[in-house]
């Protein structure tokens, strides 16, 4: 059993006992979910940079990248970064994120956030639209295409733009409709761990041009963003590279403010 479906199988249980706590009746009268969205994928068409910054404090493959800052603190860092948008790991047991997390991200600022999270069920999109996201990331390595289907159009009438993420080109063939926004390649073999830009590059004109393209991971270097917006790329997913500093909001304006030169 690789990570990916270790955690899989785990958010099932999870899902199964937060119905059972707070029901999907209850996610609905929260005064969050008649919120207007924001949404990220024209935040990115209409950006010169395209950085969506994450709050990340572990991971299965780096163990421990931050446990000491608070995200209110992070989020305002990065909006007055200007980055495009912002990603929050909502997993506890193997990113030690929280909903509250996403909610104290969205008290503290205006932009797009993305609710990062490994979504199985529509009660998670419920979830995310009442505890303030504005985007929610699809894994297709972990859903058939019915449940791509159904998952992306419920969220679509939650109002909430969807980020359907691949990691090859068999993944990708079975995801693109138009219920989708943008299509993110992951540059992380989820059952290996590697890193290379090079599937972000190879999957590029596969992609349709009706969907707003994002490389995700291992995305450290202004270079390698410069590199990857020659193949139609506008929105590039930073976690790390970020996080592990003491003020990832000053690293993320510092990166931009090279980016942009």
């Amino acid at each position: 059993m690789n990570i990916l479906d270790k955690i899989v199988a785990d958010k099932r249980k999870e899902v199964i006992l937060k119905k059972s706590i707070t029901p999907a009746s209850q996610l609905e009268k929260s005064v969050l979910l008649d919120r207007k969205t924001v949404s990220l994928a024209k935040a990115l068409i209409n950006s010169k940079t395209g950085i969506i910054a994450e709050h990340k404090r572990r991971s299965p493959s780096k163990s421990v990248i931050n446990q000491n800052l608070n995200v209110e603190d992070v989020a305002k860092g990065y909006e007055k970064a200007g980055v495009s948008g912002m990603s929050v790991l909502t997993d506890g047991k193997y990113f030690g994120g929280s909903l509250e997390d996403l909610l104290f991200a969205r008290a503290s600022v205006k932009m797009p956030i993305l609710r990062k999270e490994f979504i199985i069920d529509e009660y998670q999109l419920l979830e995310a639209k009442a505890y303030g996201a504005d985007v929610i990331l699809l894994i297709a390595a972990v859903l058939e295409r019915p449940q791509i289907k159904q998952l992306s159009e419920f969220a679509k009438s939650l109002y909430l733009d969807v980020l359907l993420e691949v990691h090859n080109e068999e993944e990708l063939e079975k995801s693109v409709m138009p219920s989708l926004d943008m299509l993110g390649v992951n540059n992380r073999n989820l059952k290996t761990f590697e890193v290379s830009t090079n599937i972000s590059k190879s999957l590029s004109e596969k992609i349709p041009d009706e969907f707003v393209k994002v490389s995700e991971s291992g995305i450290s270097s202004v270079e390698t963003i410069k590199d990857l917006k020659n193949y139609g790329y506008k929105g590039f997913l930073i976690g790390e590279n970020f996080m592990k500093t003491d003020h990832p909001g000053k690293s993320a304006a510092e990166f931009i403010r090279s980016l942009k030169e």
